[in-house]
Formats: structure tokens, sequence, C-alpha cells
């Protein structure tokens, strides 16, 4: 290597940056064996911010546009060099440039259900996710406590701590809101600002700026969904014992007209609450009248359906004229020869 590529090569006359992918937040622009020319060009992108950084203190920082490196916009760094007033000697510095874009399409979850005390459930375990987007708003705030030294810092290496401190924002922001669940989870939308103004202190403190906060659903786990489920249904069907009369006044025709049915709806309805009483009142509540007691309406239930069928009445009999078996009065051929009766 002749000693012109030797010298050319440890100073830097331009310095910018172009961003290899979305994603990334902090570029440090590689300063091993360069050295700063005074004069030299520093090109900051829109979206982009640059920062000088002495000894691990942040000196100048830049916005975008074409810089050219001179004693006149590097004061803090010239002072921090102890330069001469003509500054004309080269120096070492590193330089950070952050993406200011607004990052986009983040995604936020509870891995675990949240317990949180609901007015109206008591104690009640809580799944939510959304998403949200941020950006990076103080450099020097971000390089100091985030950034720290590293070549590169991504929006992935970022991400679980920006999740700790929204699960931290949104468990304040519910118990702070003192509204129902069933309240909350229709009005999501001042939810999530309710979550963002809770969180937006902590992104602060890392130099970033919360820009949007949504809240895409919230839910029971699924045996609590359940229970929610059977308490929605009891309160469609209101009145327990009017809904009970209401099945039992509905079983009757159908139970009537089925071999064995009045003693099969007995035996569905009878667990604690006795037949006679149901249909008793489920007949006075179609009829507006007293109903007879109830052994009276099952036999006269049992005898409408004998009837229906064209049986006698029960105890009546005649036998057949030529086999001479035991029938039914009401019987036109016998059952056990087939001869007719006349």
């Amino acid at each position: 290597m002749a000693l012109g590529d030797f010298l050319r090569k440890q100073f830097i006359d331009v310095i910018q940056w172009t961003e290899s992918g979305p994603g990334v937040l902090m570029y440090r622009f590689p300063m091993q064996d360069m050295e700063i020319q005074s004069g030299g060009q520093l090109t900051v992108r829109e979206s982009q911010l640059a920062l000088f950084v002495n000894e691990g203190r942040a000196a100048d920082m830049f916005t975008p546009g074409l810089h050219t490196l001179v004693t006149a916009n590097l004061p803090l760094l010239t002072n921090l060099q102890n330069w001469d007033k003509a500054f004309q000697s080269p120096f070492k510095s590193d330089v950070y440039f952050f993406s200011t874009r607004v990052q986009t399409g983040q995604r936020w979850g509870t891995q675990q259900p949240i317990t949180i005390r609901d007015k109206e459930f008591g104690a009640v375990r809580l799944r939510a996710f959304g998403m949200y987007a941020f950006r990076v708003s103080d450099p020097a705030v971000f390089q100091a406590k985030v950034g720290a030294t590293d070549a590169v810092y991504t929006v992935a290496q970022l991400d679980p701590a920006l999740r700790n401190a929204i699960m931290t924002g949104f468990t304040a922001a519910f118990a702070n809101a003192q509204v129902p669940f069933l309240d909350m989870a229709a009005n999501q939308a001042e939810l999530a600002k309710q979550i963002a103004a809770a969180v937006q202190p902590s992104f602060a403190e890392l130099g970033l700026t919360l820009d949007s906060f949504t809240v895409e659903n919230l839910s029971l786990p699924d045996e609590l969904q359940k229970r929610l489920d059977e308490r929605i249904s009891m309160n469609i069907i209101g009145d327990m014992r009017t809904y009970t009369q209401f099945q039992a006044a509905q079983s009757i025709p159908i139970a009537a007209g089925n071999q064995g049915g009045m003693a099969g709806l007995a035996a569905g309805i009878g667990a604690g609450v006795g037949l006679g009483g149901i249909v008793s009142d489920a007949m006075r509540g179609a009829t507006g009248n007293p109903a007879p007691a109830a052994p009276n309406a099952v036999i006269g239930a049992s005898a409408a359906a004998g009837a229906a069928a064209g049986d006698a009445p029960a105890g009546e009999s005649k036998f057949c004229i030529n086999c001479g078996a035991k029938l039914p009065a009401a019987a036109k051929f016998c059952s056990s020869c087939g001869a007719p009766q006349g």
C-alpha cells in the first residue's frame, strides 16, 4: 500500500448512511483507523438524525441536510477536543445515525391472562392484543440508555422492553378506569387512549415517542368466556319459572301423542319440581283460568289421548264371536284370529 493511499484512508471526507432495510433504529458510522477532516461533508437524509459522541459524551446533533464540518457547526465537539480556533487538525469521534421514521405495525399482546379486579365480575383474567407505532425522538437519550455503543440497534432488540412497558401501562389503565369489563370491551378506542397515556412516559424515558396505539381485542380465557355466555343466556331467558312453564306447555301435546309420553315428560321435568304444579301453572298461564288439580290433569290428558286413538273407556270389553278371545268393546277385528266383529 502506497503512503498516499494509507494517508487517504485515515481521513473521512463524506459521512452518510443509507438504511439497509426497515427496523434499524441506530447505526454507528465505522470510524476505525479513520479521522474526520475539517471541512468534510456530513449528509443527513430525511427521516434521519446524526449525533457526534466524544469519549462517551453526546456532543453535536445534526438534522436532515448537507453539513460542512467546521468549527462553526461543531461548537460542542470543538470545545471538548480543545482544537485551536482555525480548526485545521483532523479529529476522531463516534458518529451515530438514527432513523426517525415511524415504526409501524408493531404488535403487542398478553402472553398470559392478566388478573384484573372488575367492579361487576370481581377478579377476572383478561387477554388483550393490538398494534402500536413509535419513533426515535431524542437520539441522545436513546443512544445513552438503549443503543449504547452497538454498531447497529434494531426494533427486534427493543421489542421485549416495549412489550413490558405496554403491559404495565395496560394493567394500570384498566385498574384506574373503574369500568366493568363488558362496558370496556364495547369502548376499546377509549381504552386505547388511556393505555397510550399510561405508556407514553415509559417510551419517553428511552428517547421514543408513541405515535399510535390500538386495542384490537379484549377477551376472557375459554373457561371464563363459557360462564359469561351462560350468564348472557340466562339474562335473555329472563324469569326461570316462566321459561319452565313455557317449556312444559310446549311439551304436553307432543307427550300426549306418544306412548308413555306423559311419563317421559314427568321424568324430564320433575327434577325437584312436581309435574302437576308445572302443568297447572302452564295451563293457567295459557288460559288465564285456574287449572284442575294435577292428578286430574294427568288422567284427563291420558283419557284424551286414548279417545283420540279410538279406544273404549278402561274396563269395558267383549269376546270374539269366532274364537272367544277377550277384546276391547270397540274392536272391529279379533286380534287373535282376525275375524270381523259385529
